[in-house]
């Protein structure tokens, strides 16, 4: 029998999984500053699952408060996911700006779009979204622009493009929240913007999965 359970209390929602009207799992609340990456890395299973079993389109982001649905397990781990916010160093934003292109968007000049591209002035300081090592620095890439490739350690990157100086130069080791460019313009976005995105092993990934 299935099982479903909140985070707090003894809940237990009467609603089923939204794919599957069989599948064995528990719901998960939401909680602030949590991303499907470390809700994925606290219950062990793979972000593409919970995406999936959740419908979660490429445009959209959990919230908090939201009921997530984990597929495969059977109690939650609200304890092992706020200690893994502690010891672990998750992902934040490199500009705080409106979102004007999302993953997976396309239209009749540009290809899909990679990542997210961000409005904010130009000029404006770009952080680096985690703490790594600058893998790529260029003044310019085609169809990026002046870039910069960050490597975590753990099979992710980030890449912050279109940006109109570059602070930080190949093998330099970076820490979150360190400026490493300003903003610039390119791009899908009309007026000045960030492109971003979240790699794993080299594999373009959705950013609003792993943001807050």
């Amino acid at each position: 029998m299935m099982l479903l359970a909140l985070l707090t209390g003894c809940a237990t929602l009467t609603y089923p999984p939204p794919d599957d009207l069989r599948r064995e799992g528990i719901y998960h609340r939401v909680g602030e500053n949590e991303t499907l990456w470390s809700i994925s890395k606290a219950y062990d299973v793979d972000l593409r699952d919970i995406v999936d079993a959740n419908r979660i389109p490429n445009a959209n982001k959990i919230s908090l408060g939201q009921l997530v649905f984990i597929p495969g397990r059977s109690k939650t781990v609200d304890f092992k996911l706020k200690e893994f916010t502690k010891k672990h160093e998750t992902f934040i934003w490199p500009v705080k700006g409106k979102v004007v292109s999302h993953f997976g968007s396309t239209n009749r000049y540009v290809s899909k779009n990679k990542g997210i591209d961000i409005s904010v002035p130009f000029g404006s300081s770009i952080k680096a979204s985690r703490s790594g090592k600058v893998t790529y620095c260029s003044d310019f890439m085609k169809g990026y622009g002046r870039i910069i490739i960050i490597d975590h350690g753990d099979d992710y990157q980030t890449i912050y493009a279109y940006n109109s100086k570059n602070l930080v130069k190949v093998d330099d080791i970076v820490r979150q929240k360190q400026v490493i460019a300003k903003v610039g313009k390119g791009g899908r976005a009309k007026g000045s913007s960030l492109h971003f995105e979240v790699r794993k092993k080299h594999k373009s990934q959705n950013p609003f999965f792993y943001l807050p």
